[in-house]
């Protein structure tokens, strides 16, 4: 492989993107941080390991972000040791996090005034598909410059959808995870109604799974319905309330209705207060039992 790939963001989705932009042959350096995994995998397969996310920039033709959300990314493009200091003319940024997407079209406009150019590829599916690279893409940006990091990108992922310009990315990854968010918050306070009413979680889950309430939230809820093991969704509460909070902001930009959204998201903010945030969100199954 030609080109030379940095990454900023070796957390609980980033180690296994890396690990597979590794094992695809991308020569990869990654920005020293304490929100990493370990880093001993990686080491030992011959990533390199910087100091600032300058220092990452600074030989990448690609530059992948994996952070939290929109503050992180603006930090790391254009805060002190930023991206932005050493970014090569015609470097891509690559913005794998979850951000609003009016941040997202000002920073593709910093980038691009440094020469360089700037897709958002945000991820559906879960941390194993990371590991597995099976994720699923939701790019916005120039079908030109996704042409360029496509090999890239189908390195972690399974499927990859171009969904329209820079932003349109992060757009569509709200939408998502506010329907998918959604229906994991209404299905775990049906859950725990069920639980204080007596009926049997097997049942729950069968009459849910032969009719109306099948789908992707159910399978994500059914182990800890069954067993209270809430590893199979490892998505914290917090980054849930994040982005329905995003969700709500850039629907307001819009100028569209947000009301339902606006109850899921103050149900997920008002656990993250009580001390909760740091919880994977099938735990809500017995969070919204309390009266």
């Amino acid at each position: 492989m030609t080109q030379q790939i940095g990454m900023i963001g070796i957390g609980l989705m980033g180690h296994g993107i890396a690990r597979n932009v590794l094992k695809h042959g991308f020569p990869l350096a990654v920005m020293d941080h304490p929100g990493n995994r370990p880093l001993d995998e990686l080491r030992a397969a011959g990533v390199h390991v910087r100091a600032s996310a300058a220092e990452v920039a600074a030989d990448a033709d690609v530059v992948i972000l994996c952070v939290t959300g929109s503050p992180q990314v603006e930090a790391v493009l254009t805060g002190a040791g930023g991206v932005l200091e050493t970014l090569r003319p015609g470097a891509i940024v690559v913005d794998c996090s979850t951000s609003i997407p009016s941040s997202t079209e000002r920073m593709a406009g910093v980038v691009a005034e440094k020469g360089g150019r700037f897709v958002d590829a945000p991820m559906t599916r879960l941390a194993k598909h990371a590991h597995e690279g099976t994720l699923n893409l939701l790019v916005g940006g120039d079908p030109a410059v996704l042409a360029e990091v496509r090999g890239l990108l189908d390195a972690f992922s399974e499927n990859v959808t171009h969904v329209g310009p820079v932003g349109a990315g992060h757009r569509m990854k709200l939408l998502h995870n506010y329907v998918s968010l959604g229906f994991m918050t209404l299905l775990a306070e049906a859950a725990a109604h069920a639980e204080r009413a007596g009926v049997a979680p097997e049942v729950l889950i069968d009459v849910l799974a032969q009719g109306g309430g099948a789908g992707a939230a159910l399978q994500r809820l059914t182990p800890f319905m069954r067993t209270r093991d809430a590893s199979d969704v490892p998505f914290f509460i917090s980054n849930a309330a994040k982005d329905l909070g995003y969700y709500r902001e850039t629907a307001g930009e819009a100028g569209v209705r947000h009301e339902i959204a606006d109850v899921v998201g103050r149900t997920l903010e008002g656990l993250v207060t009580a001390g909760h945030g740091q919880d994977y969100m099938p735990a809500l199954v017995e969070l919204l039992k309390a009266g």
